[in-house]
């Protein structure tokens, strides 16, 4: 030490140097300090203000007003401007893009319209405008649409809002895809608030109130994402997982109920429609199996000053790489796109190649129906067409399954491919029996419009009706 004081004597700008080091030190400390301390004074501020909301709450504005940074994400969902390779958050007319699902989808709505989903906060002006809706369409439809529902449940009961008609809801229909629908107001934690995802826990033997909440941080989302059907006479929402979960196990339980969604307007096979078995598909993902949530790469968190929340600015990991994807992976922002891009352009190609044996399929049970095959000859086929396109829809439906379990999908598509070749094999014989010439012509159905001419639709009096029927809907609120 007296050597140090001796050295500093003889060098004064020596000194001078260590006094300003050492106060630059002691200020960045009492900076980090005085930071760390009002952080947590936020922090601390933040759960001392919150007030428990009303039980039925369905304005997210009413919430925002207690959590501003959350509300102000949410309605970053209203933007459109982001298109991923597979789709991404602008509208995209799917059926224009690919024709073969008109025929595919021959005598089901679908076939008249089908859009890539946009946001939450489009989710009621989306069911409303598309063709597929309409007078004789159930109150079930709107079951994942807005947190109105909740309340409606409430009020009538869950059966008695199931067994209504979807044209007398619109009207209650105000707000999109909100806070109620996975928060608690009393508490803020996550919830079921559905009872179609409580009942199938139930019947799987899973109690939901013991779900930790990293799960629930999926299972929220699993209350719309998902395959389901509606059931019986009551148009129930029911999710078909008593046997599992994978594309085998759904499918023996619609057999064993002897399920179909539709008859085929082409083939007259009974049909099953995958809705968009998001949660059930990710389930059979590395993703999953690693304990990652779907919020974690879709709602991942964000710090702003002193408060770590969840980014409610639901959107594709591919326009947030840096927050979603770069937290557990280390690879460069490209790179990572790149891998995600491989796989789907691999999966595309196995999608369409299913497509194309089983619209031929559609068309040459067309062609054998017309040329007098009995049902006992075409039994067996229209089983293989039901299997078939069932895997193909299981992979093509849901959003982002080429991405949740690459490897999955492809071996349901592998599988899907080989049920339709199948099907001809089976086919070519009842055509050669009753003397058809092979093989039969397919027809032109390189657009939308040229495919749904093809099937029978009249699209302008669908476009027609759905304008006069929505005009009689709004005259009939005004009153």
């Amino acid at each position: 030490m007296s050597q140090l004081r001796e050295f500093l004597s003889k060098n004064v700008w020596a000194a001078w140097g260590l006094f300003l080091f050492t106060a630059g030190v002691v200020l960045v400390f009492g900076l980090l300090a005085s930071s760390i301390l009002e952080r947590r004074i936020e922090t601390k501020a933040a759960v001392r203000q919150f007030r428990p909301i009303a039980e039925m709450e369905t304005d997210p504005s009413v919430w925002g007003q207690q959590f501003p940074r959350q509300y102000d994400r949410y309605l970053q969902t209203k933007d459109m401007d982001f298109a991923s390779r597979e789709g991404g958050n602008i509208e995209i007319d799917m059926l224009a893009r690919d024709p073969r699902m008109v025929v595919l989808w021959a005598g089901y709505a679908f076939s008249r319209d089908y859009n890539q989903g946009r946001g939450h906060m489009y989710a009621i002006e989306d069911i409303t405008k598309s063709l597929r809706t309409g007078i004789a369409q159930p109150m079930t439809c709107w079951a994942c649409k807005s947190p109105e529902v909740l309340k409606m449940m409430k009020e009538k009961g869950t059966k008695e809002f199931y067994s209504g008609k979807w044209k007398d809801g619109l009207k209650d229909m105000v707000h999109a895809i909100g806070c109620l629908d996975c928060h608690d107001p009393q508490t803020m934690s996550l919830r079921l608030a559905r009872p179609a995802l409580k009942e199938a826990l139930e019947r799987q033997g899973q109690d939901a109130a013991k779900l930790n909440h990293q799960q629930m941080r999926s299972m929220v989302c699993a209350q719309c994402h998902v395959e389901y059907y509606f059931k019986g006479e009551g148009k129930e929402l029911t999710f078909p997982w008593d046997k599992g979960m994978s594309v085998e196990e759904i499918e023996n339980y619609y057999d064993q109920a002897q399920f179909k969604d539709w008859t085929h307007a082409l083939s007259k096979a009974p049909m099953l429609k995958a809705q968009h078995p998001d949660y059930e598909i990710y389930k059979m993902g590395i993703h999953a199996q690693r304990g990652v949530a779907c919020a974690d790469c879709h709602m991942p968190y964000r710090r702003e000053g002193g408060e770590k929340f969840t980014d409610h600015h639901i959107q594709s990991p591919l326009n947030n790489i840096a927050n979603s994807c770069q937290v557990c992976h280390r690879e460069s922002e490209a790179t990572l796109q790149q891998n995600v891009f491989e796989h789907q352009d691999k999966i595309r190609e196995l999608r369409h190649k299913a497509e194309d044996i089983l619209v031929q399929a559609h068309v040459e049970a067309k062609t054998a129906w017309d040329v007098g095959a009995t049902e006992e000859e075409m039994k067996d086929v229209l089983q293989l067409i039901r299997k078939a396109q069932w895997r193909w829809d299981f992979a093509a439906a849901g959003h982002g399954s080429s991405f949740h379990a690459p490897l999955e999908v492809l071996r349901i598509l592998g599988h899907a491919i080989d049920l339709a070749h199948e099907a001809r094999l089976e086919l070519n014989g009842v055509l050669i029996k009753h003397a058809v010439t092979l093989p039969v012509s397919a027809p032109d159905i390189s657009t939308k419009e040229l495919a749904q001419r093809y099937i029978g639709l009249d699209m302008p009096l669908l476009e027609n009706e759905k304008r006069e029927f929505l005009k009689t809907l709004m005259i009939e609120e005004k009153k």
